[in-house]
């Protein structure tokens, strides 16, 4: 499955409120390279990924996240996972609700 991380790696960054040039430097990156992954124009790699979730502090699944399709969202207890996950990583101090099975 293809992931847009062009629209992850700007959406991020608008919810910090940085520049290209603050999140390439906190990512020790070039601002021209960080141009080109939000532009679409050049692919994140795996060790960019990295240095984003490194320099905003946030975990890759939510990058993953971000980056997936609607497609990529699954029904039933996958979605239930996910809830909780999400639940789990925007508001830690809040119990998230387990996926409920059916019994008997």
């Amino acid at each position: 499955m293809d992931r847009d991380y062009a629209k992850a790696f700007r959406i991020i960054r608008a919810a910090f409120g940085l520049k290209q040039s603050e999140l390439a430097a906190r990512m020790s990156i070039s601002v021209s390279q960080l141009s080109l992954i939000e532009a679409g124009k050049r692919k994140a790699t795996e060790n960019v990924i990295a240095s984003l979730t490194a320099a905003t502090k946030l975990p890759v699944e939510l990058v993953e996240l971000l980056a997936s399709g609607q497609q990529a969202i699954g029904r039933g207890r996958q979605a239930a996972e996910l809830g909780a996950t999400l639940l789990t990583l925007l508001a830690p101090d809040s119990v998230a609700p387990k996926p409920s099975r059916k019994t008997g």
